[in-house]
């Protein structure tokens, strides 16, 4: 029920878009400086990621490389940065997708939720 005959007061709706603006550019901070973590081959590879999704490290483990099975060691990089991205968007997840249930479950064009 809105009171006051019916009409939004647009003050308090201005100010509860700010607060949600504000909400969601800290969540954006928070993921920008979390980092995960993907692995793959039992720990062989590891990648970091941060929670927006950039890749900011990579370990390999000497007995991961092979100079002869070169195409081993590419699929255990691609599944362990795959397995980083997929922690990333679980924290986004986790830190995004309730402010989107805030906005009516719409979403906000340009955030991946």
């Amino acid at each position: 029920m809105i009171p006051g005959g019916g009409q939004p007061n647009m003050q308090q709706l201005l100010q509860q878009a700010q607060k949600m603006q504000q909400d969601v550019q800290r969540a954006q901070e928070e993921l920008a400086n979390t980092e995960v973590e993907g692995q793959a081959g039992g720990g062989l590879v590891k990648a970091t990621v941060t929670g927006a999704g950039e890749l900011r490290a990579l370990r390999i483990d000497p007995k991961a490389v092979d100079p002869e099975d070169t195409e081993t060691l590419a699929d255990l990089v691609v599944a362990a940065v795959q397995a980083a991205n997929e922690n990333a968007q679980d924290l986004q997840q986790q830190k995004l997708g309730p402010l989107a249930q805030g906005l009516g479950g719409g979403g906000i064009p340009g955030l991946p939720f």
